[in-house]
């Protein structure tokens, strides 16, 4: 268990050269998914297919260098594939492929697929009587997209409970909600919280809490006003 980011992370972001223009994307998200795999998720790399796994879904997938990264990192597949990202041999590509990289769920990367696809998966874990959970994490400006609004009135309303939804706010959205990004998933029934990226523990404990009958949504705060700087 760390309260930081360990520096061989940052060597193996690193590494993931080729795409740099999402680097911004890729890097809010990091924070998040140490703490998912260090101290939340219960997934193994001995254990990717087995039925009852928790699931991470990857959503904001046009920048996954972070998350490949952490699952080199975790032993899901050699850390020597960050040096060739994209490259025609590579099984990493600037969209991660859930055929091709162990440990990856779905194929993502166009926005607004993730948190529907997440809930049809929370969905047919508790028919099967599972126990898992699914964490998807998602943009902050990918909430503007039609398919999501549907997907958070679903979830409430079905009680998933298996379900959490993890929403990077690096502020980049232009719109944004009234209330905040909070707000948007509570008026539906959802349970809330929010985290600084920066605060490990914080986020630790939001992440871990769960609601039997409902769906919890955190928000987990990566802008500038979250650590210090000024916008």
């Amino acid at each position: 268990m760390t309260t930081t980011v360990p520096p061989q992370i940052l060597d193996l972001v690193s590494r993931v050269t080729g795409d740099e223009k999402h680097d911004p994307s890729a890097h809010s998200t990091l924070d998040v998914l140490w703490v998912l795999y260090d101290q939340v998720l219960d997934v193994a790399p001995d254990r990717v297919d087995d039925p009852d796994r928790d699931r991470f879904l990857l959503s904001k997938g046009h920048g996954p260098a972070s998350t490949y990264a952490v699952l080199a990192a975790r032993g899901f597949f050699p850390v020597e594939w960050l040096d060739d990202v994209a490259s025609w041999d590579s099984r990493l590509g600037h969209h991660p492929d859930r055929t091709l990289v162990p440990g990856v769920e779905i194929g993502s990367g166009s926005l607004g697929h993730g948190l529907p696809i997440a809930v049809g998966t929370a969905l047919g874990l508790r028919a099967r009587g599972s126990s898992a959970r699914v964490v998807v994490l998602v943009g902050d400006a990918e909430l503007d997209e039609g398919s999501n609004a549907e997907a958070i009135v679903v979830a409430a309303r079905f009680g998933l409970g298996n379900l959490t939804c993890v929403v990077v706010d690096n502020d980049s959205d232009p719109l944004g909600w009234p209330g905040g990004i909070g707000a948007r998933f509570a008026v539906e029934g959802w349970a809330t919280a929010e985290a600084r990226t920066s605060d490990h523990a914080a986020l630790r404990d939001a992440l871990l809490r769960t609601e039997r009958d409902r769906p919890t949504v955190v928000v987990a705060d990566a802008s500038r006003r979250a650590t210090g700087v000024a916008a």
